[in-house]
């Protein structure tokens, strides 16, 4: 029994693995690994040269000391004082914000109107074919009313 419980385990495990859903999430990880370095160099490369203009292109080095005296260690991380480490914050929402941002008008936007554009010609292409329809259904009709009128019109000259 327990052979045939392994078994079924098994082929749901393996089931599970092939449905389409997990394998496009496991292309989602991929894909967001490799943007998540794409967003990156775009705020190492980008972003930070421009806020570099106005001050330093390390946003983490912004901060306000909230009680004095605020000292660092040579890693960084605060001695004494309480220390709002703002800048780190700010450069994760950029980075935030230009990841949407790609994703919207590189990815979602393009995809929304290519889907609005196959489901027009899909609704246009089922007009047609219900006018196709209606119109060949008349013509039959017509067809049908005049064999239905020359058989009346033979039956009378008998």
């Amino acid at each position: 029994m327990s052979e045939k419980k392994e078994a079924s385990v098994w082929q749901g495990f393996k089931a599970f693995l092939m449905r389409g859903n997990v394998v496009d999430l496991a292309v989602a990880v991929v894909i967001g690994a490799a943007f998540t370095n794409i967003v990156n160099s775009v705020v190492k490369g980008l972003i930070n040269p421009l806020v570099g203009a106005i001050g330093t292109q390390n946003l983490d080095s912004y901060s306000t000391c909230i009680k004095e005296p605020c000292t660092l260690n040579a890693d960084g991380t605060v001695r004494s004082g309480v220390q709002i480490m703002w800048g780190s914050v700010l450069g994760a929402t950029l980075s935030f914000v230009i990841t949407a941002a790609v994703v919207y008008f590189l990815m979602v936007l393009p995809m929304a109107k290519y889907l609005a554009r196959v489901e027009a010609r899909r609704k246009a292409k089922e007009g047609t074919h219900e006018v196709i329809e209606v119109t060949e259904l008349e013509v039959l009709k017509e067809i049908r009313d005049a064999l239905v009128a020359q058989r009346g019109n033979g039956h009378n000259q008998r």
